[in-house]
């Protein structure tokens, strides 16, 4: 196995960039999640997760941010990019089937949850400071897509690792560390369970619904207490520190506690 892309996502839900090496701290890649959106009527912070007021999001690109005002415009509300999250941050997550069903516009029931369970403190991460999936499982989804493809970026990851095998096999690496070139070490916690965020417009790629309808259908996978999620991916935290290059090999290691 090796890393196959690297990329981070400077302003969190907004488009990403791709880079061929990175410093890994226990913050994730370096840039990863620096800055987010801050809706300021709320006091919430902005996620393309909620589609209906967020999806806008995901036709910025993160490494050329407008100013606060020309943001807000684009974005309908009043928002302000900030780098520190504020105590207690939450975001809200629009229940992916109900999107599915009626519609990126319509008003859906949605949870909210608070940034970073498996993440330092002050960081903008939802869950965890690293997302990895394999080419396989994106290769898998694409194959039973009725479109016939599916482009790796939906899912939003921090590393694409190629890998031989067919199907998902990061479901397997739960619990396992992880070793990235000569210096880093992730522990892999659990598979990610999906949002709407696949199936939104992604810059210039168009909506695709079949990028979470088809991983519900075929990868349902159990996700600490939710029961089985439609899972495309892996979460992992880092044990190790160093940095990782494009290429470099991937390889198993033991079970961790």
């Amino acid at each position: 196995m090796h890393v196959e892309t690297l990329r981070r996502y400077p302003v969190k839900s907004m488009l990403g960039e791709e880079v061929v090496r990175s410093e890994v701290t226990e913050r994730g890649l370096a840039g990863d999640r620096a800055r987010a959106v801050l809706d300021v009527t709320t006091g919430k912070i902005a996620s393309a997760k909620n589609p209906r007021l967020w999806r806008g999001l995901l036709a910025i690109e993160g490494a050329r941010v407008p100013g606060d005002e020309e943001l807000s415009r684009m974005l309908g509300r009043e928002v302000r990019v900030i780098d520190v999250p504020p105590a207690d941050a939450e975001f809200e997550r629009s229940v992916p089937e109900q999107v599915l069903a009626e519609g990126i516009e319509a008003e859906v029931p949605h949870t909210v949850g608070t940034l970073g369970g498996a993440s330092p403190g002050g960081t903008f991460f939802d869950f965890a400071p690293i997302h990895l999936i394999s080419t396989s499982a994106v290769a898998r989804i694409g194959a039973l897509s009725p479109r016939g493809h599916v482009d790796a970026v939906r899912y939003r990851p921090n590393l694409v690792i190629a890998t031989g095998a067919e199907g998902f096999p990061e479901n397997a690496w739960t619990g396992r560390e992880l070793h990235v070139g000569d210096e880093v070490v992730l522990r892999v916690i659990v598979t990610t369970p999906r949002c709407a965020v696949p199936t939104l417009a992604h810059g210039p790629l168009e909506r695709d619904t079949e990028a979470l309808r088809t991983v519900a259908r075929h990868n349902r996978v159990p996700v600490f207490d939710m029961g089985p999620q439609p899972c495309a991916g892996v979460y992992a935290q880092v044990l190790r520190p160093g940095q990782v290059r494009k290429g470099d090999q991937v390889r198993l290691g033991r079970v961790t506690t």
